[in-house]
Formats: C-alpha cells, structure tokens, sequence
C-alpha cells in the first residue's frame, strides 16, 4: 500500500482523515468511473500513448500545478498523437482503444443493479466515444464524458469537448442528481484513483474500488480490494434490497 497519492493531486498537504463510514438507507443512482474500473486499464488516454510511442507526462505535471485547463490538457494530448506527421483520424484512436478488456464482474454488476431499479452512471474524464460503447454494451443509462473536435477528413483536431473536469468530478454527480431527481444521498460513487474522491464526498457513500493509494481508501466508505466488480455488488447488496420489485 502506498502511503501518499499516485499523483501530485490538489490533496497533497492536506489527505483526508479516515472517517466512519456512512451508511445509505436507499440507492438509486450508481455512479462509476471508467478506468481502472468498468475498464481494465489504469488510464485509456495512457493505452493510446503506448500505441504512438508518446508520453503526456509533462502536461499531466503542468495540469495537476493549474497552470493549462482540461481543454489544454486534451489539446496537448491530441497533439502527440500522429499518423505519418498528420492529425489521426478518430477512427483510429477508436480501433486502437477495442482491445482494452471490460474489469471482471462489470456485467453481471451493472445486469444487477438495473433489475434491482437502480440507475447507473459513467463520470469520466476519458473520450466519450470509447464511455458511449462501454455504456452501451453494458446498459449503463447515463454517459458523463469529454470529446475531442474532428475536421471534415474526421481527423482529430485536439479542440476539447470538456464535459469532466479530471479534479472536480463532484460536479457531473450533482448534474446527475438533478438530472434523475435523484437525491445525492442516494447516490452511490464508485473509482479508484485521488479523482473520484470529489465524487465520493457528494454522494450518499463511496465505493474505493482495487485503490493504491491512502487518501483514495481513507475518504471512502467501503474498500473493494479485488478487481472485480461482482465484490461492489456485496457490498451494496443490504441496501439494493430496499429498491428490489
């Protein structure tokens, strides 16, 4: 177990305290990140960068000390990513991102929830087209996702679609939440990385799913240590039972 975030986050210096868990008396709303958690990969924009030879850890670095916004983050990004010294092609970046496996559990997870009446969400600060298949293929209801411009050749012209800001994803809970007129209180967040904590302090309980680092575990309610989705569902089984037909 680490002993301080993976990244240089906006928490260093100041790391949650462990607290007592909430317990929720009703959940309707699930929302979950993508990466590391519906998706079994640490970062999607990552599995591009490995397929291009390139590295973005630079501007991870000049993001993370507020010095360029998400839509310059994508920008920089998009920049790297080249075919034969022109802009990709989404088409591209799309065939490049199939080969990135579903998390183990994901269906029967999300299969579950929906027959027990629950709605389920993906917050993520990933590319929308590679969020709409996962949800579509797994029937999650709602896609919180960012998008990237394309020209007339449907090439990518690293003009971001920001709709997830990586450090304030509290906000697409909120919007979900009067978007189903759903309560906060009632919604249940689950991710695995420094980022989603914003979102587990707005919902009614948050799910650490196969986390690395302390403050991820210590602002969550619950800890799912294997990396499989069905281990969510044992944990929020005693309150699906309330919104079960």
């Amino acid at each position: 177990m680490k002993q301080q975030c993976s990244y240089p986050c906006y928490r260093i210096g100041h790391l949650p305290v462990q607290k007592p868990p909430r317990v929720p008396a009703l959940i309707r709303l699930v929302v979950f990140d993508m990466d590391g958690v519906l998706l079994d990969t640490p970062s999607s924009w990552r599995h591009i960068h490995t397929y291009f030879h390139t590295t973005n850890d630079e501007s991870v670095t000049t993001y993370l000390r507020g010095e360029i916004d998400d839509a310059e983050f994508i920008r920089r990004d998009v920049s790297l990513w080249r075919d034969h010294g022109r802009l990709v092609k989404k088409e591209t970046v799309v065939r490049i991102l199939e080969d990135i496996p579903f998390m183990p559990g994901a269906e029967e997870c999300i299969k579950t929830l929906s027959s027990c009446g629950i709605q389920t969400a993906i917050v993520s600060a990933g590319l929308d087209f590679l969020a709409v298949r996962v949800a579509e293929t797994l029937g999650i209801g709602y896609v919180q996702a960012n998008g990237i411009r394309t020209d007339r050749r449907g090439r990518l012209t690293g003009e971001g679609i920001v709709v997830v800001r990586l450090t304030r994803k509290e906000e697409n809970v909120r919007w979900l939440s009067q978007e189903t007129k759903i309560p906060l209180s009632e919604c249940v967040a689950v991710g695995n990385s420094c980022f989603d904590i914003p979102m587990f302090e707005v919902a009614g309980f948050g799910v650490a799913f196969s986390p690395d680092d302390v403050c991820v575990r210590a602002a969550a309610d619950a800890v799912v240590e294997r990396k499989d989705l069905r281990d969510v569902l044992m944990v929020l089984n005693p309150y699906m039972k309330i919104t079960s037909p």
